[in-house]
């Protein structure tokens, strides 16, 4: 009898923890759905091994550091996004690349903090720094996903899905709102069509984005407007860029 009461508390022990933090779990699979999609439908990956090695990467640094660091267990789903997005948002014909990005990616959490929080989404940075610092050996992905339109509409739905549960849907929506104005003044300028223009929304870099990156609860700024205005600002001097460059089709990260 005794047995059977501490199943039951074991049990009731668990489900009451997954309702509780079941949600942790959610982008990681999203993400994993951003992947396969990609791949599935695209071919966005060079092999599997710079992908398992960028998780590997993360995680592995992420549980190190909290331990050594901060003398605490960190759960591992943000570390397993940031080696995903990695493995995602760049290309190599080489490993270590993968390595330098995941784990530039996860020491900025650790280094460049400011009371108790990090500045950077990680992959953003790492990907960045890398694309800027080592431009002869890493490039950006640059690929969208075409004429799909059921794949691109399951992982739009599920990602504001998710954004709106963790109540960050009004970021997404205003970068969404201001990129696309701003796109339709860039098309005025450069003669460009403005769904040229406006079609790096649809693109995998720009998923990870707008429903991973600008919306990390790591990095925002506290308070509603504040995020708004960081957001404005972001699309802002994205416009000036893709204009003084001359590349509306590429994408930068910040």
């Amino acid at each position: 009898m005794q047995v059977i009461e501490n199943k039951n508390l074991t049990n009731t022990g668990f489900w009451s923890f997954w309702k509780k933090n079941y949600f942790t779990y959610v982008p990681p699979a999203f993400i994993t759905l951003i992947l396969l999609v990609g791949q599935i439908f695209f071919g966005i990956l060079d092999n599997y091994i710079n992908v398992v090695v960028a998780i590997g990467t993360s995680v592995v640094a992420e549980e190190l550091l909290a331990r050594f660091v901060l003398g605490t267990r960190k759960n591992l789903a943000s570390a397993y996004i940031t080696g995903i997005s990695v493995g995602i948002l760049i290309r190599s014909n080489m490993i270590w690349p993968y390595v330098v990005t995941a784990l530039l990616s996860i020491l900025s959490k650790y280094v460049l903090r400011y009371k108790g929080r990090h500045l950077w989404n990680p992959s953003n940075f790492g990907v960045s720094w890398m694309l800027f610092m080592a431009s002869a050996y890493v490039a950006g992905l640059g690929i969208q996903w075409g004429n799909y339109v059921l794949p691109m509409s399951v992982i739009w739905l599920l990602g504001l899905g998710i954004v709106y549960r963790a109540k960050k849907l009004h970021i997404t929506l205003i970068y969404i709102v201001s990129f696309t104005a701003l796109a339709y003044v860039r098309s005025l300028i450069t003669g460009d069509p403005f769904l040229a223009e406006l079609s790096p929304l649809t693109g995998p870099m720009y998923q990870l984005f707008i429903f991973f990156m600008i919306t990390d609860p790591g990095t925002t700024v506290s308070t509603k407007k504040g995020q708004i205005l960081v957001v404005v600002l972001v699309a802002i001097v994205e416009f000036f860029l893709r204009l003084a460059l001359f590349m509306p089709h590429s994408m930068r990260f910040f």
